[in-house]
């Protein structure tokens, strides 16, 4: 299968001239911009023997009807967190839309099995909070009651923005019809983490996507004046607070691939002549094993509890959100190894810390696994995001071979 590389870089750059300015990448979920980027894409398919529409969720299917109704998914999201970067999502479908092209000039517009295109509908979450929203429509985990209320900073809600752009959020389990015949799904994204760099390899095969717990951690002292009271009298709940925010670093160590975060605190009354009486902190906690996970999660509550005695504080839990760890398919690893060993000459497998839709895809039983290409610096969402052009292609030329051994599986073993 003949694959242009430089082609779709050209198509990459010619997204980031027209959805970006001096900050970035702004190709939001449910704005003009992104419209207008949904629109430019319609554009690249104007030569291809190709069926074209949206689903329930906003999610785009372009379908090449293949000898078998069994189907190859290829795919990734266009749209952007706000001041992006020009390849975080957008590198998938454009990749994804080489391959399709590469299939149909093979077998002049009919491949052995169905490939399928999928831009999946605001896989950031970046406006309203709720990533891989379309990638939950479709496989069925969609969460209407929780997200439907959510509003922007602008005070507009999910709903009303969806259905500005002709989505029911209601309609969202009309998106499972999607899943009927799927085979496979793959996925192209950059890494947006500095380990494959590290290690001077241009590509990687992605285990699987980590499990995340994410919770709200308060505690809750006394407030008191700064200058009259004692230090040994002190009920500090910021004290306990940054205890278990240095805590965390010596959970995670204790496992290879662990990450723990606490992202946010803040203080109450939250001013310069008063001990903090309550502090609010958030902690995130990824793994790619559950038991892990699980275990990373008791010693982090566990050390707070400890440090709330400590500073003669109590302390409270509330869950914001989790997901369970998703390991991708084991043959489809295999392949992407293969794949990436022959292109790159090396590869590395590694889990993914950040959440991609194709989780969600393989949350719904279809086998899928992702490839990394390297990212600069290990920066992602942010306007400086690169990846050098020679890895990009190679990238692209291991996605071919990837998406060709496969079609192959699919063929040999009947897989649906």
């Amino acid at each position: 299968m003949k694959l242009d590389a430089k082609r779709v870089i050209a198509d990459l750059k010619e997204l980031r001239a027209l959805t970006s300015d001096e900050n970035g990448a702004q190709r939001v979920a449910w704005t003009d911009m992104w419209l207008r980027s949904r629109e430019w894409f319609t554009g690249k398919l104007s030569e291809l023997p190709v069926e074209d529409h949206y689903d329930a969720a906003g999610n785009r299917w372009i379908t090449l009807q293949g000898e078998s109704e069994r189907a190859l998914l290829l795919g990734s999201h266009l749209d952007s967190v706000p001041n992006g970067g020009w390849l975080d999502g957008c590198l998938g479908v454009m990749t994804s839309l080489e391959l399709l092209r590469g299939f149909a000039a093979r077998y002049n517009g009919r491949p052995p099995v169905t490939i399928r295109l999928v831009d999946f509908a605001d896989e950031e979450g970046a406006r309203f909070g709720r990533s891989l929203l379309g990638s939950s429509a479709f496989a069925g985990t969609h969460s209407i009651g929780a997200d439907r209320g959510r509003v922007d900073k602008d005070g507009i809600r999910l709903e009303d923005a969806l259905r500005r752009c002709g989505v029911e959020i209601d309609r969202f389990p009309d998106a499972e019809r999607e899943r009927k015949n799927a085979a496979a799904y793959l996925e192209l994204h950059i890494e947006q983490g500095p380990v494959l760099e590290g290690l001077g390899l241009p590509l990687g095969v992605v285990l699987g996507t980590k499990g995340v717990e994410r919770h709200a951690v308060t505690f809750h002292g006394q407030e008191a004046h700064s200058g009259s009271t004692p230090m040994k009298v002190r009920r500090d709940a910021l004290a306990a607070a940054a205890k278990l925010a240095l805590e965390i670093r010596p959970i995670a160590a204790r496992h290879s691939d662990s990450v723990c975060t606490v992202g946010s605190v803040k203080t109450f009354p939250g001013i310069v002549t008063a001990v903090a009486g309550r502090c609010e902190a958030t902690l995130d906690q990824r793994d790619l094993d559950a038991d892990v996970l699980a275990e990373m999660y008791r010693a982090a509550r566990d050390a707070s509890e400890r440090f709330a005695a400590e500073e003669g504080c109590t302390v409270e839990w509330s869950r914001i959100w989790s997901i369970e760890p998703v390991p991708f398919h084991p043959q489809l690893i295999s392949f992407c190894e293969s794949a990436t060993a022959a292109v790159a000459g090396a590869t590395r497998r590694l889990p993914s810390g950040p959440l991609h839709d194709a989780a969600e895809v393989s949350r719904s039983g279809i086998p899928a696994v992702m490839m990394f290409v390297q990212s600069l610096g290990g920066i992602s969402h942010n306007k400086i995001e690169n990846t050098g052009e020679d890895h990009l292609e190679m990238a692209v030329e291991a996605m071919g071979k990837l998406a060709e051994q496969t079609v192959d599986w699919i063929v040999r073993e009947r897989v649906s």
